[in-house]
């Protein structure tokens, strides 16, 4: 055993001088399963080895990392975090960008929704719904937008089914948590013929208010009561899809109609909730034509209709809207000597409007087109990328008949994006990846047209309609290391923006509100990933050593502040035991205290947050069951976010979730 123990100590001293983050610490599957290599987000030609960072979540880990929200799932993976308004309101942040930075997707097309207009707005979709979810980090801007310069997370759900299946195949989804007494079901089945597929799905949620290690205030209904809860962060989930896919010779065709209502409490007030309804219309298709020089063109259109009304004590108030439509199409040639890639032409199109006492945007209407380029040449020694992408973007200010604060009037813009990326195979365990890139993000509606009370932010927000294009320019190098199980990859970044956009304070309030306006600065943000693996027994039974670290350092050029909402140091590390159909995990995640604070801003303590797991897998007659335990926070300790909005505007209002155990299970025939 002495060989163990020398290798656990290496391991161990070889994350304290890494000083960065990888694999998240909320438990994953046992070792034997295996998981797909490509990832569509990633690389459009199915490269299995890529340039870019690319996480990929599906299967039993998914099952076991699998949150309330997309972002508490992603929450601590390699380089993301989240924003943490609440249990029932967040989104993912990547290497320090959130809101429209990152691009969310639904199978590879727009989400259409009110989550990047505000911190207290979630994204419409459950994980319980999801078949994977992949986390492209860094330069994405070039297949999926200038918007996307943080990253994309692209959650992918099979609702239209994209290969034949003979027969009947489905999954079962169940569990519930003790720290918000929540329930979780879901159901999904897929079956058909060569000709064709179909897909349906349903499932639900609902919790009670989070238990936290702290005796909170609560004011409902004119009496304040003290309960170690997050007052009013209970929830109620809804949905389901219909899906159908008819197969050809030569391709595909399929559709969808999808449904998704969320019931939720906005814990920055005790009394205000949120009745939440979106529904989807998708078209899929692929056509692999007998042309000359064409290998297959695809083709996706989505029609969302998004609308979620803010209730106070159960009256109506603010009423958000956003409809719109998205439509994508690509065609991959064949190979030019030892080149392939895909041309490509995307368009979007929505409406938004706010009605209520908090409309702080205007009715806007927004619209853009774009032509895109992808171009991989494989060589001896591994790979070169290039990428390039123009885009128009109309954004349009129609007022607001009910509030004569904003002002009406439109913009126009033309960002421009390039990507260079290459892949060196420099020995049979070593690669190294470098990627260059220089993007171009054009202002959204509420940084351009704002102005009206935000109780997000608790500020009085003012958009600027002068402001330029957000231009960027970006640079990822990697290197990975792997021997049979034991593998180490780090990838350092910077990015650096020539106008970034940013909500500044101008001094002054407005109806007893600090006034915040959208102003352009200078700014860079530096940082690194780590994560790795280490077999430390092999024989009979296997334990390894997973560990992880990430550091973002985001500042102000002209003045060297640092930015607000950037999470801190972040270390973990998780032995995982397997043996036959049993896994066990026991590990930690060790957040450095955030005193890299704007000035004014509170800073944050470090703290230790320890997690275990425990799997078991049986298998049916037509296929498995895997059971699971998973203790969240085991040590009950008290912790704030240091990404998350409330921790400046209202702190204690909202601390990161208490000591919770959540039992499930998942069948699959």
């Amino acid at each position: 055993m002495k060989p163990i123990f020398h290798r656990a100590a290496l391991a161990m001293a070889a994350l304290t001088a890494c000083g960065a983050q990888a694999q998240t610490s909320t438990p994953k599957a046992p070792a034997a399963v295996a998981l797909p290599p490509v990832t569509i987000t990633g690389n459009p030609l199915g490269a299995v080895d890529l340039i870019t960072p690319v996480l990929t979540l599906s299967g039993p880990r998914l099952v076991l990392q699998q949150g309330s929200t997309l972002g508490d799932t992603l929450d601590a993976t390699p380089g993301v975090s989240s924003t943490w308004f609440g249990p029932n309101a967040n989104r993912p942040v990547i290497r320090g960008l959130d809101g429209d930075r990152i691009r969310i997707l639904t199978n590879g097309g727009a989400s259409i929704d009110a989550s990047g207009l505000s911190f207290d707005h979630a994204v419409p979709l459950d994980p319980i719904s999801v078949e994977r979810i992949e986390v492209l980090r860094g330069p994405a801007a070039l297949l999926y937008g200038g918007s996307a310069v943080g990253g994309v997370v692209n959650v992918i759900d099979n609702r239209i089914p994209r290969e034949p299946l003979e027969g009947i195949r489905g999954k079962v989804d169940a569990g519930y948590a003790t720290g918000a007494r929540a329930t979780g079901m879901g159901f999904s089945v897929e079956g058909g013929t060569r000709q064709v597929g179909l897909h349906a799905d349903v499932f639900s949620r609902s919790a009670d208010d989070v238990r936290v290690p702290a005796d909170l205030v609560c004011n409902r209904g004119g009496v304040t009561t003290t309960a170690r809860r997050i007052c009013n962060s209970a929830s109620d989930v809804r949905g389901g899809a219909l899906g159908g896919t008819l197969f050809l010779d030569r391709g595909h065709l399929g559709a969808s109609v999808s449904t998704y209502r969320n019931n939720y409490g906005a814990v920055a007030e005790d009394e205000v909730t949120i009745g939440m309804h979106s529904r989807r219309v998708a078209l899929e298709g692929e056509w692999r034509p007998s042309l000359p020089g064409v290998q297959n063109v695809k083709a996706q259109w989505g029609h969302t209709n998004y609308r979620h009304t803010e209730f106070d004590a159960g009256a109506p108030g603010t009423v958000f809207r956003n409809r719109g439509q998205d439509f994508r199409l690509e065609a991959r040639h064949d190979r030019w000597g030892p080149l392939e890639g895909v041309l490509g032409v995307q368009t979007e199109s929505n409406r938004f409007s706010a009605d209520g006492e908090e409309a702080f945007a205007p009715y806007s209407r927004t619209r853009q087109a774009a032509l895109f380029v992808h171009e991989e040449w494989s060589l001896p020694w591994g790979r070169l990328s290039f990428g390039a992408r123009t885009e128009r973007v109309t954004v349009e200010s129609m007022g607001n008949p009910q509030v004569d604060r904003f002002v009406a009037g439109g913009r126009s813009f033309s960002p421009r994006s390039l990507a260079l990326g290459g892949l060196w195979n420099l020995a049979p365990k070593w690669q190294f990846t470098a990627h260059l890139a220089r993007s171009e993000r054009a202002p959204r509606d509420y940084e351009l047209f704002a102005n009206g009370p935000h109780v997000a932010t608790a500020a009085w927000e003012l958009g600027s309609a002068t402001l330029d294009k957000e231009r960027s320019q970006h640079l990822d190098v990697g290197v990975q290391w792997k021997s049979g199980p034991d593998q180490a990859r780090v990838h350092l970044f910077q990015t650096r923006f020539d106008n970034y956009i940013a909500l500044e304070s101008t001094g002054v309030t407005q109806e007893d509100l600090p006034e915040f306006a959208y102003r352009q600065m200078g700014a860079r943000f530096r940082g690194l990933e780590a994560q790795g693996n280490l077999r430390l027994h092999d024989a009979g039974p296997t334990l390894d050593l997973e560990w992880k670290a990430d550091m973002v350092r985001a500042i102000q050029t002209a003045n060297n502040q640092p930015l607000p909402r950037i999470a801190p140091v972040r270390l973990g590390a998780t032995l995982v035991w397997t043996q036959g159909p049993w896994g066990a995990r026991l590990g930690f995640d060790r957040f450095q205290a955030q005193a890299r604070v704007p000035a004014g801003e509170r800073a944050t303590d470090g703290t230790t947050l320890w997690s275990a797991a425990l799997t078991r897998r049986m298998a049916l007659p037509s296929g498995e069951v895997l059971w699971f335990a998973r203790l969240q926070n085991a040590t009950d300790r008290l912790a704030q976010s240091a990404t998350s909005i409330l921790t400046q505007t209202a702190p204690g209002k909202s601390p990161l979730p208490g000591r919770s155990l959540k039992l499930g299970m998942q069948a699959s025939f």
